[in-house]
């Protein structure tokens, strides 16, 4: 693991401090120090989404502020000695990003150094005491991807009028996805339609559940929100065409990868709103005083090269409604 250190020199002479005049102590203060905590691999869209937030908010990275990333490539059971590093580097801030686990590995290294997360649902997880007034020392932004399966059901049927057995894919390792699992299971049941549940939560778990899922040759599938997940997005993707299976995915990342269609937030703004959050906090903010972060803005994105490998056509309205057509 690679990892960059920051050295603040101090000047004496003869084992003398020297006197500086207060403007050129000033310059040489060290700059302050974040501590990037992922879940998955880097991802370069949502770094340059973070700096931009960052750059709102006063910071670039390498001028007046440094980053120490850490990074658990899906590795989940590593997270809380990454952030025990973290919080032994003494950043001045830590964001947890990927996911929940990211979030709870740092809560639990520290209650001193302020958090910024990108979470699924912080309350219940226990991470804040409510998201207008989160309290302790940690806020961020609540993504609602996994309220959404219900959504995603909707979108299969006005694509698939007369499906009838769906199929979603989850992480179990991914704490949120039993709950995502099941609020999908009753949305597809108030419709009628069957929903079977496949666990992956490795590569050749994904290339297992794939190789049943071509056997069985459900309508459709639903690939739940996961970290891991994201950062196999191409392998998803890859498979669902392979294997002509129509699949919906949580977000726009899979379909830039070749994925048939999502519905979720926006993730890249979303990382923006951590890095302005992380400059508020630099500048002296109370992360137990800002509220959590909700999404306001939810996108349906589709992949017609992808539709047109599957032998699919969409229909005219959800072509007219979606916010990004990919050709």
């Amino acid at each position: 693991m690679r990892r960059r250190e920051f050295v603040a020199s101090v000047g004496a002479i003869g084992g003398t401090a020297v006197a500086w005049p207060l403007g050129v102590r000033a310059q040489h203060q060290p700059m302050p120090v974040i501590g990037f905590l992922s879940a998955i691999t880097s991802y370069g869209p949502f770094l340059v989404a973070f700096r931009k937030g960052l750059a709102d908010a006063g910071y670039v990275e390498g001028e007046n502020v440094a980053i120490e990333y850490r990074w658990a490539e899906g590795r989940y059971d590593q997270l809380p000695e990454l952030a025990s590093e973290l919080v032994r580097r003494q950043v001045a801030v830590i964001v947890a990003a990927g996911g929940n686990q990211s979030a709870r590995a740092a809560k639990a290294a520290t209650t001193t150094v302020p958090i910024v997360f990108y979470s699924g649902d912080p309350v219940a997880e226990g991470l804040v005491s409510s998201l207008n007034r989160p309290g302790g020392n940690m806020t961020g932004m609540s993504t609602f991807a996994p309220a959404l399966g219900g959504k995603r059901v909707d979108l299969l049927r006005e694509l698939l009028p007369g499906a009838s057995a769906l199929a979603m894919l989850i992480n179990p390792n991914y704490a949120p996805a039993a709950a995502e699992a099941a609020e999908t299971e009753n949305a597809a049941r108030a419709l009628g339609h069957k929903l079977s549940v496949f666990k992956a939560s490795s590569e050749g778990g994904i290339e297992a559940a794939f190789a049943t899922l071509a056997q069985q040759r459900p309508d459709a599938l639903i690939v739940g929100a996961d970290p891991f997940f994201n950062s196999r997005r191409e392998q998803l993707a890859t498979l669902a065409v392979r294997n002509s299976i129509l699949a919906i995915y949580v977000w726009r990342e899979f379909v830039v990868a070749g994925g048939l269609m999502s519905y979720g937030d926006d993730f890249a703004d979303g990382y923006r709103q951590l890095g302005i959050y992380v400059g508020r906090i630099l500048k002296g903010a109370n992360p137990a005083d800002l509220p959590v972060i909700r999404p306001t803005k939810f996108e349906l994105v589709i992949n017609l090269k992808t539709a047109k490998a599957l032998g699919l056509k969409f229909p005219p309205t959800m072509l007219a409604t979606a916010d990004e057509v990919i050709e």
